[in-house]
């Protein structure tokens, strides 16, 4: 098993600026990568951004390339989400993701993760 704990999230004013963190443990080494997800009220869930343990090579949706940045500290089994120029459509719960698939592939899929934290909320203000 994998248990992954979120904090970072809070209220933003519109053009601001939040880290999210996501701290992995257990049995790290069966997972291949980590993703951050949203989930706004009413929609499904988005995938935001993903990042290989090994090589680092990074993945963004659409909506926020340029303005969120993923980044990993493997030797802390943590990852990260950088979030600049916040807006109010970027108001949702952010969910860290585990995936056991090695193929990238899977990345941007909700289905290609295992395990999932509890979600932070993040709220950006106009």
């Amino acid at each position: 098993q994998v248990q992954l704990v979120e904090s970072g999230g809070g209220l933003v004013q519109a053009g601001g600026s939040l880290r999210l963190s996501c701290a992995a443990s257990g049995r790290t080494f069966r997972t291949y990568a980590m993703g951050w997800f949203r989930q706004a009220p009413g929609k499904g869930r988005e995938f935001v951004a993903a990042i290989r343990w090994s090589g680092g090579n990074t993945e963004y949706g659409d909506s926020v390339k340029g303005r969120f940045t993923i980044s990993r500290d493997n030797a802390k089994n943590t990852v990260y989400l950088q979030m600049n120029s916040l807006k109010p459509e970027d108001t949702a719960v952010y969910y860290c993701a585990a995936s056991d698939e090695s193929g990238s592939y899977y990345y941007t899929l909700k289905n290609g993760y295992k395990y999932w934290g509890q979600g932070t909320q993040v709220t950006v203000s106009s």
